[in-house]
């Protein structure tokens, strides 16, 4: 239970939860290993989506990672070392992230959405020694992608000496100026010697060297590295599962991205701290997800809103068994009420959590409670993580501080300063206020509230009021320019298929609804919206 909101001595209100259990290890290779020693003959890894079929336990898992970071060692990669990883949702990626940190080296992860150059930039920015990259994905050859970027010489633009190829759709053969491994390959260049000498390094990790540099979605401006020591990473995934009660014996179907904190420090991380099996998608599609919520008795699906509502509309949801669900965590836009109780009552999730937090605190700063009712879970964020505090700050900016806030920003201490207050919490750039209980209720982004004739207008009211409209799948709006009132709301909507909603339907809704300042004055119905890896919906795309 959270104790009760109260002000610090600037009057701000603050809402802190109680202290849970330390989290049992501080680092990545320490929690492999325990995972190892506390389950190892129980099933670690459930890799059979299309093209892929590996099934290993916590103790074949170890050794996996043990021969990768003996193959990095091979290749020359030190302690400290930074190596991307440029690849979906497979049980390559999970090795290769552990592998790379059980050397005392960083992982950082690529986003699979990247072109070459986007890739080539973030190798760059992080000195990047060595890149793990899949081969032939969704039709395109990365390898030869990432040389055309660099004008057909890597080695002469990079300080890559090492890519680990990944293995997909059947393989390629690309070529470049650096030495290419394929994954497989790499166990070959393993010795006992290495093994040994990758166990040292094991050894030496700390809790306070760093794990890895994720970079933000850059939904504001240019994407910034945000550096997370071990301890700050372990300490977020251990609240998060410890928070959905996972255990050996839960089923963790992770469709959220790999290279992003709901994918990783929120997934597969967690699985490594509870013995919870890791069944990972690479491509998102309600048919598969759906298949292996059946196939696998899955038991955790988390994911952003609409990969809900997707599930919910699929005509031929009653033909799967998804009776093994039981929790469910969302986040990351408006969460209708009326979805969270479709959740529950037609797919029969027993318990629906949202959560709040950002990659600066390895994803997590607030989380709903099991207890907790349907409107709190859909109205508000929850409340702070144990070992996470909160308040709101100037211009109602929600504000942090815990072990969870990342070290920094990479190479960038003028903007890791402004991420900062005067005494030391982070300032998240969303707007929010603090219930009684402690509650967190996110109103917007800053940089996405508008003014109207002098009136705050915070578009996730509007949007969460529109999400009640029949016929309406989700809804994003924006401030545009208006001569007389400065600006003025516009509403992008999503209709359900088959709906004749119209312009006129929704602002008659609105109207009846909303105040008049908050009002939409022009609406535009589209097929999708642009999103980020977690889930969000861009609007700077669509202004």
């Amino acid at each position: 239970m959270s104790q009760p909101a109260d002000a610090d001595a600037a009057g701000h209100t603050v809402g802190h939860a109680a202290a849970a259990g330390r989290q049992p290890v501080e680092t990545t290779p320490e929690a492999l290993r325990r995972a190892a020693t506390l389950w190892p003959d129980r099933e670690a890894i459930a890799d059979v989506q299309p093209g892929q079929d590996t099934r290993w336990t916590w103790s074949e898992l170890l050794d996996e990672v043990r021969a990768f970071a003996a193959g990095l060692l091979s290749r020359g990669v030190a302690a400290g070392d930074r190596v991307v990883i440029w690849a979906p949702n497979t049980h390559h990626w999970v090795v290769a992230a552990l592998g790379v940190q059980y050397v005392g080296a960083t992982v950082v992860p690529a986003n699979t959405r990247y072109t070459g150059s986007e890739t080539l930039e973030l190798i760059q920015r992080t000195g990047a020694t060595a890149a793990v990259v899949a081969g032939t994905f969704l039709g395109t050859e990365r390898i030869t992608d990432l040389t055309a970027a660099a004008g057909g010489s890597l080695a002469g633009a990079t300080d890559l000496t090492t890519l680990i190829r990944i293995p997909l759709e059947g393989g390629d053969s690309a070529e470049a100026d650096v030495v290419v491994v394929d994954f497989p390959d790499l166990h070959a260049l393993s010795t006992d010697r290495l093994l040994a000498e990758a166990d040292a390094r094991a050894d030496a990790v700390t809790g306070d060297d760093v794990a890895d540099i994720l970079f933000t979605s850059g939904t504001t401006g240019k994407s910034k590295g945000v550096v997370a020591l071990h301890r700050q990473t372990i300490a977020g995934a251990h609240a998060w599962g410890s928070n959905g009660e996972l255990t050996e014996t839960d089923r963790y179907l992770i469709v959220n991205p790999f290279f992003h904190s709901f994918g990783y420090k929120a997934g597969f991380l967690v699985c490594v701290l509870s013995g919870a099996t890791i069944i990972p998608l690479a491509v998102f599609s309600t048919t598969e997800t759906l298949r292996l919520i059946r196939d696998e008795q899955a038991t955790v699906l988390p994911g952003a809103p609409t990969i809900f509502q997707t599930l919910l509309d699929e005509p031929a949801r009653s033909e799967y068994d998804l009776s093994s669900l039981r929790l469910a965590v969302t986040g990351a836009s408006v969460v209708p009420v009326v979805l969270v109780e479709r959740m529950q009552s037609d797919l029969g999730l027993e318990t629906v959590l949202t959560a709040y937090g950002q990659t600066e605190t390895m994803g997590f700063i607030t989380t709903c409670r099991p207890t907790d009712d349907d409107v709190t879970v859909a109205t508000t964020c929850g409340r702070a993580y144990p070992g996470m505090d909160i308040r709101i700050g100037e211009q109602g900016e929600i504000e942090a501080r815990g072990e969870m806030v990342m070290h920094g920003y990479l190479d960038d201490p003028e903007n890791t300063a402004k991420a900062f207050t005067a005494d030391g919490w982070l300032r998240t750039g969303d707007v929010g206020e603090i219930d009684a209980d402690g509650n967190l209720r996110i109103t917007d982004r800053l940089k996405d509230m508008y003014i109207t004739g002098g009136f705050n207008v915070y578009p996730a009211e509007i949007e969460q009021t529109l999400a009640r409209l029949d016929g309406v799948v989700e809804s994003a709006v924006i401030g545009v320019p208006d001569e007389r009132m400065g600006e003025v709301g516009k509403a992008f909507i999503v209709r359900r298929e088959g709906a004749d909603l119209t312009e006129q339907d929704v602002k008659d809704f609105a109207a009846e609804h909303l105040a008049g300042f908050k009002r939409p004055r022009s609406v535009k119905f589209v097929d999708a919206f642009p999103r980020n890896a977690s889930g969000k919906i861009l609007k700077t795309d669509l202004r």
